[in-house]
């Protein structure tokens, strides 16, 4: 018999806490598909449907799918009898698409779907899901993304505050040790990113040694094409403004983030001194801004205020912010520019306000 399907009352997204739903917990077919799509290729062995992809987009789509499975347990829709993909119907999707209206933007709606069809054509090559990507198109049509201006920061304040952090912590007289090692990496973090806005899985994944190495008394990030989202190598020095503060921060700090752990990783916990997860990085970095700045300015942020800082203090460069982002295409960084000429705009007739005012 198939289960009974019932309606999610509008109110009960505003009482539940949505999860997704662990590929443990999925249902035999999906499983196994799943672990067969991920199949890494081997010489003479073709891998599966998703092994071309990343381990980060495979565990992204992974976890939107588990969100999808988890709606259907909740909802009393969930038939665990169904081959692999076998949920994904239109009535199962529409009600899934109805409580996500009630409780998250329009962009991540639209994120939700989109990476739902992706995992759904990895767990079933075989189907299609053309009526699955025309819920896509409808719902990009009706996207707002939510406006950036109250989390806008240009880079030259985040590299002060990142400044002041390490300066705090290093003449902090009543923190202990580890809450000082702690704060000194956090604004270590913050100004770094700032200067160089790498992509944060990059970030995050900084080892000494590897992808950031010393060559001739500089540092360096030293991406390889294969660990860059544009298929390029990427090298940055690290600017002289934070070799001082990073020299102190791996002589004075980085042992005690580590305490008894061993470690190659840049960026540490200060609770266990494992090597800081993508998440762990991310919501430290906009703690950490929250709190100095007054602002939480999310890791991909930093990538937006560099843009706008080089279209403001360098705007007769057109590609500079391009080459700083690693992007192929200009086009990309357009909506910074105007939005860094709005910002120009903004500060001349201020000035011209005050000028009238003294008259």
């Amino acid at each position: 018999m198939m289960p009974a399907t019932s309606k999610v009352p509008a109110s009960r997204p505003h009482r539940f806490q949505a999860r997704s739903l662990p590929i443990a917990e999925w249902p035999a077919a999906d499983r196994d598909a799943w672990i067969a799509a991920c199949r890494p290729s081997q010489r003479l062995v073709r891998g599966g449907a998703g092994a071309h992809m990343k381990p980060i987009t495979l565990s992204d789509l992974a976890r939107r799918y588990g969100y999808f499975l988890d709606f259907l347990d909740r909802s009393g829709l969930f038939d665990r009898r169904r081959p692999a993909a076998g949920n994904v119907t239109p009535e199962n999707v529409a009600g899934y698409l109805n409580e996500l209206q009630t409780r998250v933007s329009s962009v991540t709606v639209y994120g939700s779907i989109y990476k739902l069809r992706r995992a759904s054509e990895l767990l079933d090559p075989h189907s299609e899901f053309f009526w699955l990507t025309e819920i896509e198109k409808d719902l990009a049509l009706m996207m707002r993304p939510r406006s950036k201006a109250d989390r806008f920061v240009l880079s030259e304040v985040l590299v002060e505050n990142g400044l002041t952090l390490m300066a705090e912590a290093d003449h902090s007289t009543t923190c202990s040790d580890l809450a000082k090692a702690r704060q000194f990496r956090n604004g270590l973090m913050v100004a770094m990113l700032a200067l160089h806005p790498i992509r944060l899985k990059n970030f995050a994944g900084l080892e000494i040694g590897r992808n950031f190495v010393n060559i001739e008394g500089r540092w360096w990030i030293i991406l390889g094409a294969a660990e860059t989202k544009e298929k390029r190598p990427d090298e940055r020095r690290l600017d002289d403004m934070l070799a001082p503060m990073l020299e102190k921060y791996l002589s004075n700090y980085l042992d005690v983030l580590a305490q008894e752990s061993e470690s190659n990783a840049l960026w540490l916990s200060s609770a266990d001194g494992h090597p800081m997860t993508y998440s762990a990085v991310a919501d430290a970095i906009k703690r950490t801004t929250s709190t100095a700045i007054g602002v939480g300015v999310s890791s991909h942020m930093f990538r937006t205020a560099a843009a706008s800082s080089a279209a403001v203090h360098a705007g007769h460069n057109p590609y500079l912010a391009s080459a700083l982002l690693h992007h192929r295409d200009p086009r990309v960084t357009e909506e910074h520019y105007n939005r860094a000429s709005s910002l120009s705009a903004a500060k001349k007739f201020a000035r011209i306000i005050r000028r009238d005012r003294d008259c």
